[in-house]
């Protein structure tokens, strides 16, 4: 094994911590060092896949590598985390940050103290069309936003807010660039015992105004964005990698499809965290915004909590 390499591990390698496993021993300029994962037949799957070996504990997994994927659940981050920050790892922790405000401040306090990166995995801000949506947004003046899903066991530990419209928050966060000024949400549980479909209207400082709605009892799978502003308007679907832009021109409106070069987000995203790491330069979605839209998600998670009491 080549010193340069950075040496990159995974703990948890179940539905998404094993594509974690396999981009990390994809990539060039860095070696899947090995994982950590609770279920012992399937840390030998994993192992046995890529070639690389399975500690017993995390702190053996943590003298042995650089950086490491957090992919457990949510309400595991914070226990998982903080030990690895304090040993100098730099993290990749999977979305949501934590599971409350609190726990988001301690783990970058111990970032900052172990001078140890953090980057939280909003893995749309590496889809290749929120790279189109940075260069032609300007002016946001409303925002909607379609994130649905069916229903699977997998993630319900937390409720929709922090299961999947996370995603968009951190998204409008990004692309409106301004402080919520009032926020109003509605939901409803379905199969679970927390909320399974969820609305959310944001109005920020600035004027504009956002409206997320997400469900995870859908029939079918949509993740859809659609941007107004006094140019026109976009419309886009992050799944497919694909949409348009209606622009308001001298003979009025023209449609035209939108230039997309399709890319693996999470191959992105984990990309970036390693150049991050090799360079020693802030992550694109760093511990703050992971922080900001975990503030916000429990803000509206709690509004929504009193309707249904």
């Amino acid at each position: 094994m080549k010193e340069n390499l950075l040496k990159c591990g995974v703990i948890g390698v179940g539905y998404l911590g094993q594509h974690h496993a396999r981009i990390y021993s994809e990539l060039e300029g860095n070696v899947l060092a090995g994982v950590f994962e609770s279920d012992a037949d399937r840390a030998r799957e994993i192992s046995e896949r890529h070639q690389c070996p399975v500690f017993s504990t995390i702190e053996e997994l943590a003298e042995t590598c650089d950086a490491i994927s957090v992919v457990v659940p949510t309400d595991k981050h914070y226990e998982v985390a903080v030990p690895l920050l304090k040993a100098g790892c730099h993290l990749l922790i999977e979305k949501p940050i934590c599971e409350t405000v609190e726990q988001a401040t301690e783990i970058l306090a111990a970032a900052n103290g172990a001078n140890a990166l953090v980057q939280v995995g909003h893995i749309e801000h590496f889809n290749p069309v929120m790279s189109y949506l940075e260069e032609v947004v300007t002016n946001p003046k409303y925002i909607t936003a379609e994130r649905l899903a069916p229903y699977q066991p997998r993630g319900t530990e937390v409720g929709v807010v922090l299961d999947l419209m996370i995603h968009d928050i951190g998204v409008v966060l990004q692309l409106v660039g301004s402080e919520p000024v009032d926020v109003r949400s509605v939901g409803v549980s379905v199969l679970s015992k927390t909320e399974d479909i969820a609305n959310a209207r944001i109005e920020f400082a600035n004027g504009c105004v956002a409206n997320l709605n997400v469900s995870r009892v859908s029939s079918k799978k949509v993740r859809e964005i659609r941007v107004f502003q006094s140019t026109g308007y976009l419309s886009l679907d992050f799944m497919n990698q694909a949409g348009h832009h209606v622009a308001v021109g001298l003979e009025g409106l023209s449609k035209n499809e939108v230039p997309i070069e399709k890319g693996e987000p999470l191959k992105l995203e984990l990309a970036s965290f390693v150049e991050s790491v090799k360079n020693r330069k802030d992550p694109k979605v760093g511990g703050e915004l992971g922080k900001t839209a975990l503030d916000l998600a429990i803000q509206i998670t709690s509004q929504i909590r009193k309707t249904m009491d």
